[in-house]
């Protein structure tokens, strides 16, 4: 498996978690906020992994022309 296939694994892998903890955030309605620390965290680490592989990706893609 080479290395763009990873990014690319990674950047939909990110993207699931990502949506999955903004769906929990606008579905869900706590009466605290420790029930919204998962899809706080799920969002901003899918997020952080979104960009991360995409950097790494369009790495790849300037290295190869």
């Amino acid at each position: 498996m080479n290395k763009k296939t990873k990014g690319i694994i990674g950047v939909i892998g990110s993207l699931i978690v990502c949506f999955f903890g903004g769906y929990r955030l606008i579905t869900e309605t706590p009466s605290t906020f420790s029930l919204l620390n998962i899809p706080i965290v799920l969002a901003v680490t899918g997020s952080i992994g979104v960009i991360g592989n995409l950097i790494t990706l369009k790495k790849l893609n300037k290295d190869a022309y």
